[in-house]
């Protein structure tokens, strides 16, 4: 069959595309607006000098580029990649020295980052002193397809490149090489700010790989980014190699002699004239592909589950404008805060077409804020299923970082659920509604979209009820994306809510689908008794929930735990709730059910449930509901509503796509 326009114009274009490699780190400016270094004021000394320092910076040309300079209290550092000719340098420092009063307005201290280029200030002396803070990273999604041996041969390679662009002279600390691995060519270079010692630099490159180690771990490509020093890998070659005439010698400080444009056959030229037709040619071919490839998709059928990591990566459209999302919340006026969570605030708003919405704006201080922000973008945008909130947007501009989600009327189960008064509201048949319909959308997560994701923070603040009482769970901030074969992960930073994490979570770092079905065992516990998972009121004593179920179902005195608000509703489906609630709380994670079979218990009634173990985490006696162990963590405390106790939450970053901190 011949092929359609609209496909011979995919097929050509992606073509083009494979010739012009890209690379993950072409990305838009990071900048790290340091808060808690202060503010200055409009029209002041400290902004006067600022805008000298940048603007020199943005006229002056520096041939190994590195620019350091002081105006007044501000001093300030530009570091250029070591390949970049003295005028690429340039434009990327000027692109900087603009960006980053418009993207960090008042702040003392800031740092951004670009593709090519670093620039920061700060009113503190900065030149000579190693900083590995605020950071910033990014990964390729795919692995090495030898996994053992290209990545002995990458962390070799790495290794090598630390010491040799610490020995690399006062001029240029920067070092590149390649290395071959089975079927793979590893490309990566080095570098710190020259004015570094030696040893200086070599700890800054070995910390900041330190702190990648795991989170790059068997990926084909990744970059990190610090003050004074990054380094980078790749599987293609992405740097030009450094001119002999210009490499500076590691003992030999003084700067070569300028290159002669007119000499040498007028090489330099002709290198200058192919740069400047190549440079837009390519630009030019890659956006008539990207145009023709966005009209492509529009035209043709859905697409099947493998080529769904391009439908994610085509979240751009859902891009906001921040001015409408101002307008539409009152300029996130405190009338419409609908409430504050661990990573930033929630506001109501409504659009010019009368639309209403529910905004995230993610704190400014939270570190934590960039990673949320794209892993929402990034894993809700494309889930479609009823018992999901539904993100319909995100608005990334200057220092905003907005989601913006479908608005959910009847706000969050937990304050439904545990009020004294509004949990009369939740007769046994909306309980029981709330609990298929959470675990239908955790089915949906788990085995049913084409992504398969963990959710790891399930819990009752976490779960909204729309206009008809209908569950959607929300806070993807943590979630974490599996590829379909995968059955489980672990990580050394642990995230989530302090008593819905599975013990193998909470203990070692160990996730899978098991620990959301813990997660789902505790809030269908709760559901059912109306009680917290931490305090759960037996008269005057105030035990842990896990513990006080366990018992009951024991001693067969289970209806003691049945919220006494629940007057009326079968009995028998109350039972095996709290039957399917102890199955999926089990220690032993291979005797908690999966998702599929607790969707099978709770819709028929021939199936036979097996008898639950002993809970994780039972207690043997009445404990506080505020464990000394977690009293400390002050931070982590956050309130979904103004009659919500606290809630732990651990509120650590660790992410496999993306991973700014």
């Amino acid at each position: 069959m011949a092929m359609s326009y609209w496909e011979l114009t995919f097929f050509l274009s992606c073509l083009l595309i494979q010739l012009v490699p890209l690379t993950v780190a072409q990305f838009f400016p990071k900048e790290e607006c340091i808060s808690d270094r202060g503010n200055y004021t409009d029209n002041s000394t400290y902004q006067a000098d600022l805008n000298s320092l940048l603007t020199s910076f943005s006229n002056n040309q520096v041939e190994y580029g590195f620019y350091n300079s002081s105006v007044g209290e501000v001093n300030g550092i530009g570091l250029c990649r070591g390949d970049l000719t003295p005028d690429t340098c340039r434009s990327c420092i000027n692109s900087s020295s603009q960006d980053i009063r418009r993207l960090c307005p008042n702040y003392k201290e800031a740092v951004l980052y670009y593709d090519l280029c670093m620039l920061r200030y700060s009113y503190r002396p900065i030149f000579g002193t190693a900083q590995t803070s605020p950071d910033y990273a990014l990964v390729n999604t795919q692995n090495f397809s030898d996994i053992d041996h290209s990545t002995q041969e990458r962390d070799n390679l790495l290794l090598d490149l630390q010491e040799k662009a610490a020995s690399g002279g006062p001029l240029r600390k920067y070092a590149t090489n390649e290395t071959s691995a089975s079927s793979e060519t590893i490309y990566a270079l080095a570098q710190c700010t020259p004015d570094l010692e030696d040893r200086e630099c070599s700890n800054c490159l070995a910390s900041l790989i330190n702190t990648y180690a795991s989170f790059f771990k068997y990926r084909q490509g990744g970059r990190a980014m610090a003050p004074s020093c990054n380094y980078r890998y790749e599987i293609y070659s992405f740097y030009d190699p450094l001119p002999v005439a210009q490499a500076p010698s590691p003992t030999n400080s003084s700067p070569p002699p300028p290159n002669d444009a007119t000499t040498g056959d007028g090489k330099s030229n002709r290198a200058r004239t192919v740069i400047i037709i190549v440079i837009p040619t390519v630009v030019s071919v890659i956006l008539i592909s990207c145009i023709c490839i966005c009209i492509f998709l529009r035209v043709r059928k859905p697409k099947g589950k493998n080529e769904t990591n391009e439908e994610i990566l085509s979240v751009e459209s859902l891009q906001f404008n921040l001015g409408p999302i101002r307008n539409a919340t009152d300029n996130f006026s405190d009338s419409n805060k609908l409430g504050q969570g661990g990573f930033g605030a929630v506001y109501k708003g409504t659009l010019s077409n009368g639309q209403d919405i529910a905004v995230k704006r993610l704190s400014r201080d939270s570190r934590q804020g960039d990673m949320e922000f794209k892993n929402e973008v990034l894993l809700v945008a494309k889930l479609q299923h009823r018992n999901l909130v539904r993100l319909l947007g995100f608005c990334f501009e200057g220092i905003e970082r907005l989601l913006i989600y479908e608005f959910v009327p009847n706000t969050s189960l937990d304050n439904f659920l545990f009020d004294p008064i509004k949990r009369s509201q939740l007769s046994w048949e909306r309980r029981y509604k709330i609990i298929i319909g959470i675990t239908r959308g955790l089915l949906y997560l788990h085995e049913d979209s084409q992504l398969r994701i963990i959710h790891r923070d399930l819990k009752a603040s976490n779960v909204l009820l729309d206009e008809k009482m209908n569950p959607k769970i929300s806070d993807f901030g943590m979630a974490r994306l599996f590829s379909l074969d995968q059955t489980q992960g672990d990580t050394s930073r642990i995230m989530g809510t302090y008593g819905y994490m599975a013990p193998e979570y909470a203990m070692h770092g160990n996730f899978s689908m098991k620990s959301d079905v813990f997660s789902f065992g505790v809030l269908v516990l709760e559901i059912v008794s109306g009680q917290k998972n931490t305090c759960f009121h037996n008269g005057e004593n105030v035990e842990d929930l896990l513990s006080f179920a366990w018992r009951s179902w024991r001693d067969r005195s289970v209806s003691n735990l049945i919220d006494p608000s629940v007057s009326t509703g079968s009995r028998s489906e109350i039972m095996r709730c709290i039957h399917i609630g102890l199955l999926c709380v089990q220690e032993n994670v291979a005797d908690r059910p999966t998702m599929a079979s607790v969707v099978l218990m709770l819709s028929s009634y021939s199936v036979t449930l097996p008898l639950p173990s002993q809970p994780a985490f039972f207690m043997h006696s009445s404990i506080d509901p505020e464990p000394p162990f977690l009293q400390d963590f002050d931070s982590g405390v956050t309130k979904s509503s103004d009659n919500a106790s606290p809630q732990m939450s651990v509120n650590d970053v660790s992410i496999t796509e993306l991973h700014p901190r």
